[in-house]
């Protein structure tokens, strides 16, 4: 059965956060008790599982959810500054041309990813954008898409770059493509045996190209 959507994570896929992220975490360390994080530490965590790095960030389990809430907040006082990654504008306006229904599915505020969307003249490009208020349990925030938009499981990918993207793509039991740009390195991706990994947008085009003939 042929694909007919492509869902995507948004930061560290689509939106290039990484620095934004790491100023706002550092930013808000004192306030929430954790250790500043330089650019070797980060390079280090990136070689982490997303349970590892909430690990070994020794943040009490309690503060996690408030100090998400803050971190989605600064960053829309970043929107303005933010890039898309690489090619991924052209992998997109592909993906729309040849017919694929495109969404985004983030932990991310919506209204964050609109505004973003809407500055770097991509919101016409998306059929939807579903936002979830936790780290884990994309898998559901899938899932109400596929309902909403009756889609079967062999119908639809989802593109992201870390290993929790992978979990929640095996748990809604629909393939990953894993994206090496973003946070996560390729190696610990590889780990998590996504169904592709690809390091760069014209190679996501193509693996969609291939499972768009079965």
């Amino acid at each position: 059965m042929t694909i007919k959507a492509v869902l995507f994570d948004f930061d560290g896929t689509i939106a290039d956060t990484q620095d934004a992220f790491l100023e706002i975490i550092n930013e808000l360390a004192d306030e929430f008790g954790y250790p500043q994080i330089d650019h070797i530490q980060l390079e280090r965590l990136k070689n982490l599982s997303s349970l590892e790095v909430i690990k070994e960030s020794a943040i009490p389990p309690l503060k996690i959810p408030f100090l998400l809430k803050r971190v989605k907040k600064e960053l829309g006082k970043k929107i303005s500054q933010l890039e898309p990654y690489q090619s991924i504008s052209c992998a997109l306006k592909t993906l729309k041309e040849q017919g694929y229904l495109i969404g985004i599915v983030t932990s991310n505020l919506k209204e964050n990813v609109m505004a973003f969307l809407e500055k770097n003249e991509l919101d016409q490009l998306f059929d939807c954008v579903y936002s979830g208020t936790t780290l884990f349990g994309k898998d559901k925030i899938i899932n109400r898409a596929m309902k909403e938009y009756q889609l079967k499981v062999e119908e639809v990918i989802y593109v992201g770059d870390e290993t929790r993207d992978i979990s929640a793509a095996q748990q809604s039991k629909i393939r990953m493509v894993s994206v090496a740009w973003g946070f996560n390195s390729p190696t610990i991706l590889a780990l998590h045996k996504p169904d592709f990994l690809v390091h760069n947008p014209t190679e996501l085009l193509k693996v969609v190209a291939e499972l768009a003939k079965h």
